[in-house]
């Protein structure tokens, strides 16, 4: 296994991050199976868990607490705030009132009295980044969180965040979690760039893009009653979208381009995201003991740029392929009355 610092954090981390987010209900309810994954990657020399409060309502953070148990001080542990733990309108986002109790809560289920990476989930458009890096300075301060980051972030809010923070004397975002893969590369375009300008690591996640690029999806097998596509089922998740639709007519040529490199679908695309110069780790999310294992075949590979080249014939750099990939969107693109200044009745629109 192979080790990057972590921006210019001094904290050293395994170029695999074992993802949780598969971790109890809504993935493997076995929490023996589940520890029995978090053992064998840690064998496999990670040293890096990420995980987040809203995993199965806080149950995956539970699952990596008590595996960790024994070994707390070999593991860097990241978790996760922001998206709704319940009804309550002030249970979800960034402001200072609910940053302090979501970190207690974590705290709690992870079963530590210390979060080594504390990650805002998403931009919270509501809050001030003011208000949210002091709240979590002011956990660093008391020795709850170590260091902290972000998670799909835009490159201005990245920017914002480090001025904000510089500005006023707040704890500085040391990383940045966006989505990358052969098919969402998107983050090259400005998001890589803005965390190595200002020395950030990058911590990507869905290399795999939600299962398309292990095989799981073809144009005569959509993946059976448990895929993604089979149970969403709509708008741009369908599997007659378009961008499903340019997915399935790549994969033949991935197929290719890998075996010419002599590895497997899986490889090829935890390879390419591991040799951007940007990336730091890159999350793998095993539900299963086998996917894990398919996965870790990856430690020691190193595409060359042939092929590297070849993958860039298909998916142009810093194209994403799919709407549905895109993790962010401002509001105003999805709530049409921002977009639109409201006029009086016979106003003079002169």
């Amino acid at each position: 296994m192979e080790f990057e610092y972590l921006g210019r954090s001094g904290v050293t981390v395994s170029r695999l991050c074992l993802g949780a987010m598969s971790f109890g209900a809504l993935g493997n309810a076995d929490h023996d199976d589940c520890h029995s994954i978090i053992d064998r990657a840690l064998d496999a020399g990670i040293n890096f868990i990420d995980t987040a409060d809203a995993y199965s309502r806080g149950e995956s953070e539970e699952i990596v607490g008590k595996a960790i148990a024994g070994r707390r001080d070999d593991v860097v542990v990241a978790t996760k705030f922001f998206n709704p733990m319940s009804r309550d309108p002030n249970h979800r986002g960034a402001s200072r009132r609910w940053i302090v109790r979501a970190c207690e809560d974590s705290l709690r289920r992870l079963g530590t009295d210390y979060i080594d990476l504390y990650q805002v989930h998403r931009l919270d458009e509501a809050t001030d980044l003011d208000e949210t890096l002091g709240a979590l300075s002011d956990l660093a301060r008391a020795g709850k969180v170590r260091m902290v980051g972000t998670s799909t972030f835009p490159a201005e809010a990245i920017v914002e965040a480090q001025w904000v923070a510089a500005d006023r004397g707040h704890i500085t975002p040391r990383c940045e979690q966006p989505p990358y893969s052969i098919f969402v590369r998107g983050a090259e375009r400005d998001v890589f760039p803005t965390c190595q300008k200002y020395g950030m690591g990058a911590i990507v996640w869905s290399p795999l893009n939600g299962g398309w690029l292990t095989g799981k999806y073809r144009s005569d097998n959509p993946g059976g009653d448990e895929a993604r596509f089979s149970r969403l089922g709509r708008g741009s998740w369908r599997i007659d979208s378009d961008g499903a639709q340019r997915k399935l007519a790549l994969l033949d040529r991935l197929d290719e381009i890998a075996a010419g490199a002599g590895v497997d679908l899986i490889t090829l695309a935890l390879g390419f995201t591991l040799a951007h110069p940007a990336v730091t780790s890159t999350i793998i999310g095993p539900r299963t003991m086998d996917q894990l294992e398919s996965q870790l075949k990856v430690v020691g590979t190193v595409l060359t740029d042939e092929v590297l080249d070849l993958v860039d014939e298909l998916v142009a750099p810093g194209e994403t392929i799919a709407r549905a990939d895109l993790a962010y969107e401002p509001r105003a693109l999805r709530h049409k009355h921002l977009r639109r200044s409201p006029r009086p009745i016979g106003a003079d629109n002169t």
